[in-house]
């Protein structure tokens, strides 16, 4: 069975879309904020059935921080399974870039960052990113590669090719204009350099997230000026962390790091709520979607969704660590719940006995500060060797004893004199 829809880029050539290449369509859909246009992308995957030629997808990162978490991972689990298509993809590190400094989301401009940072930076997030991605089948590449050779001259030319009322179209300009906020001409670099990028690799498709919506738009817009045909433009949606509500942030510690020990991420898996499992599920499992609505339908039907918890944070834990290591966090995890102590507590030793709770759990790195201590006491959350602790005076005597602090905060203190 076949349909067909009119190429946006070859209005003389309608190819037909085949079953294969409607399922394609449909993955590619699977979890996005947006594919732009998709009458246009559904050509070039009919293209590339008929010619055997991949298609050309790219995602660019500058590499601004070394550590990437779960919500990071959004879009590169939509470049895997593009890859799992048999498109090329293009792991782009905008090592030029990023000493310009993107203030995308911002209101005031993002430093830039030495070339020794940049590289280190950068070699971090491949390493990271290689957990997601086949590296096998992902080309990496930097864009001083040909961003550098433009020189003065090159870069005067590009300018001259965008005005900058298109570049005011963009929302944070807008607003940093209106507030009276300084915007630097070099930041109206940064959607050209980005833009240009497509033209260099000869994009099909940008990824990026919602966020970046008009930089891959200057992408199209130029690779149009250079007489390319233009890319389509996927974006992700932002991943909520573990409270349900902010998108997953380290500053907001409400996130999950893909480097994080296979317990911690177990159990942090397991925190989500009911609701918001099924979010995780479509934009972090690799399930087909009709395995995850018959997982869903199996709930409603009275299936303890605890269950289908454990196995999406068994995946998980398997992907960035290994299936044995999964099923030693389950067990872990069964233990913690039951009131027993995990295997791996770090070991603290500290002085001054008897010492008061609340330092007590301040110096032993489980509260932040005394008043925590203290609000975490009164919800019942603090335990020695796993009796609950009510009494916010108490004087700990000198001793080995295990700490703990809500369910999944533990240390085994050797406290001395």
């Amino acid at each position: 069975m076949t349909d067909s829809v009119s190429s946006g880029s070859d209005k003389n050539a309608t190819l037909p879309l085949t079953d294969s290449v409607r399922e394609a369509l449909a993955i590619t859909k699977r979890g996005v904020d947006e594919l732009l246009i998709e009458s246009e992308f559904a050509q070039k995957l009919a293209r590339a059935e008929q010619t055997g030629k991949p298609l050309r997808v790219k995602l660019g990162l500058d590499p601004t921080a070394p550590d990437l978490h779960l919500g990071h991972t959004v879009v590169l689990n939509k470049l895997r399974q593009l890859q799992n298509l048999g498109h090329q993809v293009i792991f782009l590190i905008g090592d030029f870039t990023s000493m310009i400094g993107d203030p995308s989301g911002r209101n005031v401009t993002r430093p830039p960052l030495t070339r020794e940072q940049v590289e280190t930076n950068a070699m971090t997030y491949f390493r990271q990113a290689s957990l997601v991605l086949d590296p096998e089948r992902t080309e990496i590449r930097y864009n001083s590669e040909w961003s550098d050779p433009l020189g003065a001259r090159g870069m005067i030319q590009l300018a001259s090719r965008y005005t900058v009322a298109r570049m005011m179209e963009r929302d944070d300009f807008t607003k940093r204009f209106k507030s009276g906020t300084p915007i630097s001409i070099h930041e109206f670099l940064y959607p050209l350099m980005q833009g240009y990028d497509s033209v260099a690799l000869h994009s099909d498709l940008e990824l990026g997230g919602t966020d970046q919506k008009f930089n891959l738009l200057v992408g199209r817009e130029l690779q149009k000026d250079y007489g390319q045909e233009p890319q389509c433009i996927l974006t992700m949606p932002l991943l909520e962390g573990l409270d349900g509500v902010d998108k997953m942030s380290k500053s907001k510690n409400n996130y999950i790091g893909i480097t994080e020990p296979a317990n911690t991420m177990f159990g942090k898996l397991m925190s989500i709520s009911d609701v918001m499992m099924w979010r995780y599920y479509e934009l972090l499992s690799f399930r087909s979607m009709n395995n995850i609505i018959q997982l869903k339908a199996a709930v409603q039907e009275g299936m303890n969704p605890r269950d289908a918890k454990v196995a999406l944070a068994k995946e998980i834990v398997t992907r960035f660590h290994s299936a044995d290591a999964a099923e030693d966090a389950l067990a872990d995890f069964v233990n913690r719940s039951k009131g027993g102590i995990p295997d791996d507590v770090p070991e603290v030793t500290l002085a001054g006995a008897p010492l008061g709770i609340g330092v007590l759990l301040k110096q032993a790195g489980l509260c932040a500060s005394t008043s925590e201590a203290n609000r975490m006491i009164d919800q019942g959350g603090v335990r020695i060797d796993s009796a609950v602790i009510s009494d916010k005076g108490l004087k700990v005597e000198a001793g080995t004893f295990v700490l703990q602090v809500g369910k999944r905060k533990f240390a085994r203190v050797t406290l001395t004199a």
